[in-house]
């Protein structure tokens, strides 16, 4: 409450799916209050995703987190979830001619037991019938990708939490950061005071001002939007199991989607922290990028919208303490990689902020701590 000052041990600043998903570990051990700035938990990017588990996506260290993450998702424990998080969806990773380089270095560069076929041009339509023919000269396909329920995902954290004596507040933007005889103090807009020994900054887009406010080290995060729109299917279109359908260097995509098509242009524009808003330029060039490669007539949007995606230079996540600022624990950059990569990820960051071995799932993935630390990006600089 405004004028009181609350004590806890960690004070996690961000419900979207990182903050909620390493708040409910560190929950088992710690007294945890996660601050959200907004009036919902996940109503940012965790809101606005395409929600898809895509193993041959992403950096080397996004791939291992990916790859940990599978067991979770494959078994989910029956109180976390009442369905499965995952439903098959193929992905399906398109090139035209003058692509067929950028095609085979992500095939050479997959190399981890992912399970990719490369395809050529005959077979593509086979998995993919809204493609037109001679658009594209070969493809990849992912086998092991999966559809995934974000909400419940999102939701089965948060219920986590909370089951475990941790608390979401809600409209709670951090207005100030300190640090007093060990402990930091949050200045919040409504819920007052409160100190912890322990801030974990999993604010999304907004991660870097957070981090300044700390005195911590800058990491060079910079918000990009993304685009989606919802379209109609094709009369005759009774393929809703094809795979997602992908630009070998991410120019657009495709996915069959509840009896719609999810579309994008998959634009990555820098722009600031904010509630992202479709450009009417990138609805214009999604469309006319989706018919040139697929055999559509879009003459009308249903839905649209645009999230922020956050990256820093070599599109890693940054998951570490800092080096300047005490007790201050960076869960940022996660890019268009958070949701898959989230149930590893936050046992990660739980193990590496209780001091304890890194979990054995991670290890045996090949994941390498050293590739997320925020102190490689000082040294980068």
């Amino acid at each position: 409450m405004p004028g009181q000052r609350q004590s806890v041990d960690a004070i996690v600043i961000g419900a979207g799916i990182a903050g909620a998903s390493v708040a409910a570990h560190l929950a088992a051990s710690l007294r945890v209050f996660v601050l959200e700035m907004e009036n919902q938990p996940g109503y940012h990017t965790t809101g606005r995703s395409a929600a898809v588990f895509a193993p041959s996506y992403g950096p080397d260290g996004v791939r291992a987190l990916t790859r940990a993450s599978r067991p979770f998702f494959d078994n989910t424990p029956a109180d976390f979830a009442t369905a499965s998080l995952f439903s098959p969806r193929d992905i399906l990773m398109i090139a035209r001619e003058d692509q067929l380089d950028a095609l085979d270095a992500l095939i050479a560069s997959v190399s981890d037991g992912t399970l990719v076929e490369k395809l050529a041009a005959p077979r593509l339509q086979d998995h993919q019938p809204l493609l037109r023919s001679g658009y594209a000269a070969a493809g990849m396909l992912d086998r092991g990708g999966q559809d995934i329920d974000v909400a419940a995902l999102h939701q089965g954290y948060l219920r986590l939490l909370r089951a475990r004596g941790g608390r979401v507040i809600t409209n709670a933007a951090v207005e100030g950061l300190s640090r007093q005889g060990g402990d930091w103090v949050i200045e919040t807009r409504t819920s007052g005071t409160l100190t912890a020994g322990i801030v974990v900054n999993a604010a999304g887009a907004w991660a870097d001002r957070i981090g300044r406010l700390a005195g911590a080290e800058d990491i060079g995060l910079v918000p990009k939007r993304r685009t989606a729109m919802v379209v109609a299917e094709p009369a005759n279109f009774t393929r809703r199991d094809a795979p997602i359908t992908v630009d070998v260097e991410e120019d657009f995509y495709l996915k069959p989607d509840a009896g719609r098509l999810l579309i994008s242009p998959a634009d990555e524009t820098p722009t600031v922290p904010c509630d992202a808003q479709p450009d009417e330029m990138d609805v214009a060039i999604c469309a006319d990028r989706i018919m040139t490669a697929f055999n559509l007539d879009i003459r009308r949007i249903e839905n649209k919208w645009a999230g922020l995606r956050s990256f820093v230079a070599d599109k890693e996540p940054v998951i570490g303490y800092s080096g300047v600022a005490d007790g201050f624990f960076w869960m940022a950059g996660q890019g268009g990689y958070g949701i898959q990569s989230a149930p590893a990820a936050a046992e990660v960051a739980a193990s590496m902020i209780l001091g304890k071995p890194l979990p054995s799932g991670t290890v045996d993935a090949g994941f390498d701590p050293s590739r997320v630390a925020p102190g490689r990006l000082a040294v980068a600089a």
